[in-house]
């Protein structure tokens, strides 16, 4: 017992704990998150939904087209048309098929437009039951 007294006096030096290793791996972890963290392209324009009563929460990861009362088709913030969209949503559901297609649409779309481009859609092989059609819900 007197060795571990004598080894332990106030002239030695304790040695202190080192948790650089532990800052590095939150870092490391940190960028992990931030590479693999998907976001949702909104379409870049504003669109005044019709209302529904049975409306649910769109999911996190998706493929969004907006269609504006003046039937252009909007894509990332682009004009894509309906004759380009069918590229585009083509090559995403190639990335990954488990994506829905949701459809926003303005209230004063033409449904000649949304069938359309929902007939584009079914060209660029997305899964069946995968194509939404996105409604605001009712403020009750």
């Amino acid at each position: 017992m007197g060795k571990n007294k004598k080894a332990l006096s106030a002239t030695d030096d304790v040695e202190d704990i080192n948790i650089s290793p532990l800052i590095d791996m939150v870092f490391i972890l940190l960028i992990f998150f931030i590479v693999t963290t998907v976001f949702v392209e909104e379409p870049g324009i504003d669109i005044v939904k019709p209302m529904a009563f049975n409306a649910a929460d769109l999911p996190k990861n998706c493929i969004l087209i907006g269609v504006t009362e003046s039937d252009n088709v909007f894509y990332g913030g682009e004009e894509v048309g309906l004759n380009g969209i069918r590229l585009k949503v083509r090559r995403l559901i190639r990335e990954n098929s488990d994506y829905p297609v949701i459809i926003q649409v303005d209230a004063g779309a033409s449904n000649g437009t949304i069938a359309r481009l929902i007939d584009e859609c079914k060209l660029a092989e997305v899964p069946a039951g995968q194509i939404h059609l996105s409604l605001d819900k009712l403020n009750n």
